[in-house]
């Protein structure tokens, strides 16, 4: 009895700590958990949430100060959004019109007056870009290429295909991203593995669990990191070279496995998947095919707690926050289905100095679960980002709407 007593508190201890997307363990000051709770401690379940739409009068918490405000609603589906060097703001909506949305708010009283169909006859589109005159869209089985005029309120015609990536995905990883570097010279597209944890064998994952980088024109195309089961959000930490992405760990281990993360990106990285987790915590399902791999796996930087969808990830590069935001990064978690309480359902926040996280994660966008016992929300943020004037915008693709969170002082 007291052996089964000591082996009981230790994986009762072990499962408190990994509740705690910020828990402290030795050697770590922001999250990184070296204790993990073992594989299958808990049953593997399905618990999807069900979306029951934002009252009229309610909106998402922010933090004392901060007030949020309806940017756009009545919205098809606004995934990912991107913000033109004129204010301009671009919405995909990859699951329902599958158009590429354009919002202005020309009075900049934070609601945007009028919205364009700026493109559409697409398939899945996620990320864009502008670079110069040239508009480009990841849909989600390759990188088009369009003609762009600042100011124009739609492109036509057929985009030409730069780069053919490989098509859908497990739940959800049909998603591509797209960023350019500070010289805009490069473009790195995001583009999750085709399955859980490679069940269809690894013949059919090539260039996937990666990001990958290439010219402007699609040529010289490279594996930038390896082993990232599904990046999606991707930006550059202020006043570094350093590529940070968000990164939806893997389902089917029990409700606190795996921990999704935020890391900085080393090029010619591997982070794991599908023979390890968070480091060189080998997955059971794959015991003893890559030890090689196993062993040169990089631990990532910032654990944001296990099956949240850690989607979006923008730098505060803006001054209109107070100054413990600054230089910080807030992360869109769309949220759980494979655990038995919802977790993730908000926007965090982790601060940063000199480009590396300084404290631990911290709710920042909080609401979005009406009744957790009954596994109900309001809706389910995704993207996160910047307008001009330092104010944050937060996509909510089930709730069809766009928020806007601003500081007043």
């Amino acid at each position: 009895m007291k052996f089964f007593s000591i082996f009981a508190l230790m994986g009762f201890m072990a499962l408190v700590m990994s509740f705690d997307p910020g828990a402290t363990a030795k050697g770590d000051k922001y999250g990184y958990r070296d204790t993990l709770p073992e594989p299958f401690a808990t049953t593997s379940v399905r618990n999807n949430s069900k979306v029951i739409g934002w009252p009229k009068d309610m909106t998402p918490v922010a933090p004392p100060g901060f007030t949020v405000s309806r940017f756009a609603d009545n919205l098809s589906d606004p995934r990912w959004i991107y913000v033109g060097d004129n204010g301009d703001v671009f919405v995909s909506e990859p699951r329902g019109s599958k158009n590429i949305v354009l919002l202005r708010d020309n009075d900049k009283d934070g609601v945007a007056e009028t919205r364009h169909v700026f493109l559409s006859g697409l398939n899945r589109p996620f990320g864009m870009l502008i670079i110069g005159n040239k508009f480009y869209v990841a849909n989600t089985d390759g990188v088009l290429e369009y003609p762009y005029e600042q100011g124009a309120t739609s492109i036509s015609g057929e985009g030409k295909k730069i780069i053919n990536l490989p098509a859908g995905g497990y739940n959800n990883h049909w998603t591509r991203n797209i960023i350019t570097n500070a010289q805009k010279n490069k473009i790195y597209i995001s583009v999750g593995s085709g399955s859980n944890v490679g069940e269809n064998g690894m013949d059919n994952e090539i260039r996937r669990a990666n990001i990958l980088e290439a010219n402007l024109d699609g040529s010289n195309e490279i594996v930038y990191a390896s082993g990232l089961r599904n990046p999606i959000g991707m930006d550059w930490a202020p006043g570094t070279q350093t590529l940070w992405t968000a990164v939806n760990e893997r389902d089917g281990l029990g409700d606190d496995l795996v921990p999704d993360y935020i890391t900085s990106v080393k090029p010619g990285g591997f982070y794991g998947w599908p023979y390890s987790y968070f480091g060189k915590h080998e997955d059971p399902r794959r015991k003893g095919e890559r030890p090689d791999l196993v062993e040169k796996t990089i631990v990532p930087d910032v654990d944001v707690g296990s099956h949240t969808a850690a989607l979006g990830l923008v730098f505060y590069t803006k001054k209109s926050f107070p100054e413990k935001y600054r230089q910080g990064v807030f992360i869109g978690q769309h949220g759980s289905w494979n655990r038995s309480e919802l977790s993730g359902y908000k926007v965090l926040f982790v601060p940063f100095k000199n480009g590396k996280p300084s404290g631990k994660p911290e709710d920042f966008l909080t609401g979005f679960i009406a009744d957790a016992g009954k596994s109900e929300v309001y809706g389910r943020p995704v993207c996160t980002a910047l307008l001009a004037d330092g104010s944050l915008l937060v996509s909510d693709d089930s709730g069809k709407t766009i928020w806007r969170v601003q500081y007043k002082k």
